[in-house]
């Protein structure tokens, strides 16, 4: 198996970190900003994000004028490894269901 899609399948395992993943879809946001969308208490929010962080979905920077922000940006590598295996899997199933269609229909 893939370490990096097991680890971004492992981030991605909890609903809110997938709540947060589609946040950050959209636009960077800082940590509290995360929270208080997701309503979630800052330190639940800072264990998703490590989780996060850990499976490699998202990178952290500090803005210039104050580095106690922490603003969270999606990295789009691990999301092509997760796309990419869907694809394969997809296509596996398809040729299963075509086998299995074309067996039904040659009958007994």
């Amino acid at each position: 198996m893939n370490p990096v899609l097991d680890q971004t399948l492992a981030a991605l395992a909890d609903p809110d970190r997938r709540r947060a993943v589609d946040l950050l879809a959209h636009r960077p946001h800082a940590a509290g900003e995360l929270a208080r969308a997701l309503n979630i208490s800052p330190p639940a929010m800072s264990r998703h994000l490590k989780a996060l962080r850990a499976g490699g979905l998202v990178e952290e920077s500090h803005p210039e004028f104050d580095a106690r922000v922490r603003i969270y940006a999606l990295r789009p590598e691990p999301m092509f490894h997760l796309m990419r295996w869907l694809a394969e899997s997809e296509r596996l199933w398809s040729e299963q269901l075509l086998a299995f269609k074309a067996h039904i229909e040659k009958g007994p």
